[in-house]
C-alpha cells in the first residue's frame, strides 16, 4: 500500500489553521505560526506543509 506524499500550500499569513482538509476524516482543527526565520511550518497531524508567499521560491 502507498500514501501520498503531504501536500504544500502557498499562504499570504504568517499564522495558518489546518484542519486535515477531509471534513470529518480530518484532524482537529490547529493553529500554527510560520517563523519568519525559515518561512514554513509542518502540520504535526497530516503533514501538510505551509509555507509563506515570500519564501515560495527559496523552498522547493
Amino acid at each position: 500500500m502507498t500514501t501520498d506524499a503531504p501536500e504544500t500550500i502557498i499562504v499570504d499569513s504568517y499564522r495558518v489553521a489546518c484542519d486535515g482538509g477531509d471534513g470529518a476524516l480530518g484532524h482537529p482543527r490547529v493553529y500554527l505560526t510560520i517563523p519568519r526565520e525559515v518561512g514554513y511550518v509542518v502540520c504535526p497531524y497530516c503533514g501538510r506543509k505551509y509555507v509563506h508567499r515570500d519564501f515560495a521560491d527559496k523552498l522547493a
